[in-house]
């Protein structure tokens, strides 16, 4: 009965959903009218103000969306009320005035106290004023599951058309702090996919590619597999960027020689970790800003985590977290990944 309901939903959203295009910027994100917005999407909870979080929440502001925001940090939260935006003191008294809630946290531990903690989103018992939760956390698909399902034993307070029971997609991101906020993020999404299609245009405020990966947990899954690949794939431009300047070849050079062959990739041709090389990415500012050190220790621990549980041999994954975990207690736990190179590899800067 659920999915019915949800893909009348789908079909209203369909015949409603129409975009505006900037005249003045015709090449644009295209963002959708508030006049257009579905009225079952319109008042959104968000929750997690950091700096992925608060540039996605301001997207939806811009588009139109009635947002009401919470975080711990309470500078965090002023930004947004000096501004008019509703705040709210905990996760609890988003859900009172909320259709849609969306987390973006950051860890397991953290998405577990806001859904199931003191004032939670969970604590109004099995009866939920919220039809939709979307976590946007990077964390292990078996919380994101065991989260789901949760969500999914609950009613909701008002019986509405379009859902009988609460539903909840996990729905990590890719691109950075720059593509938040430019609203071009990657969404990974896992859950019902009637859900995810009837929520697709919530999800196209802040971003421009939305891939569906399948059930509950899927999203999660697909995050940390991203990730993985990436602290691997920078691991290896970096080792042999280093090598090259060793035998007397420039990173300039031998990163012409990658783009033009077999070995080109994000971490050579768009992220390139050396100093004087590319600029406008972190290694061109001291490695500030970007993806953080500790972060990346973080994934590649809960991919670590998740392949001891399924079975999977993964030596490259458990190298990767060895060495950033070593350059975070070193110090650099917060500059940008790529500073591996530096830090790991000992690599000379381009001047």
């Amino acid at each position: 009965m659920m999915i019915n309901r949800l893909r009348s939903l789908l079909l209203l959203s369909k015949n409603k959903s129409k975009f505006i295009i900037s005249p003045s910027h015709p090449s644009s994100i295209c963002r959708f009218s508030s006049s257009t917005i579905l009225p079952q999407l319109q008042r959104v909870g968000f929750i997690g103000l950091g700096n992925m979080g608060a540039r996605m929440a301001n997207n939806l502001i811009k588009a139109g969306y009635d947002v009401a925001v919470h975080d711990v940090n309470q500078n965090a939260m002023k930004l947004f009320s000096d501004r008019g935006v509703i705040v709210k003191e905990s996760p609890l008294e988003i859900a009172e005035t909320s259709d849609v809630i969306i987390t973006m946290l950051p860890s397991s531990s953290h998405v577990l106290d806001v859904f199931t903690g003191p004032k939670g989103l969970l604590q109004t018992g099995h009866v939920l004023r919220p039809w939709l939760f979307i976590d946007s956390s990077t964390i292990d698909p078996q919380t994101s599951r065991k989260l789901s399902a949760a969500v999914s034993n609950c009613m909701l307070k008002e019986k509405k058309g379009y859902s009988e029971t609460p539903v909840m997609l996990d729905a990590p991101v890719s691109g950075g702090v720059v593509a938040a906020e430019a609203g071009t993020l990657t969404f990974m999404v896992g859950g019902l996919e009637e859900a995810y299609r009837a929520s697709k245009s919530l999800f196209l405020s802040m971003g421009k590619n939305i891939i569906y990966c399948g059930g509950a947990g899927n999203g999660s899954a697909a995050k940390i597999c991203n990730n993985l690949a990436m602290a691997v794939s920078m691991l290896g431009v970096s080792e042999a960027l280093a090598l090259g300047q060793s035998l007397g070849i420039s990173a300039s050079t031998l990163t012409k020689i990658f783009n033009s062959s077999s070995a080109r990739c994000w971490s050579s041709d768009t992220y390139n970790p050396v100093a004087g090389v590319m600029d406008g990415v972190p290694s061109s500012r001291n490695y500030d800003g970007g993806f953080a050190s500790k972060l990346m220790a973080k994934d590649l621990n809960l991919a670590t985590a998740s392949a001891k549980e399924v079975g999977n041999k993964c030596p490259l994954t458990s190298q990767a977290e060895q060495i950033y975990m070593k350059i975070c207690n070193e110090g650099h736990e917060v500059k940008d990944f790529s500073c591996v190179f530096r830090h790991y590899y000992f690599g000379k800067d381009e001047l």
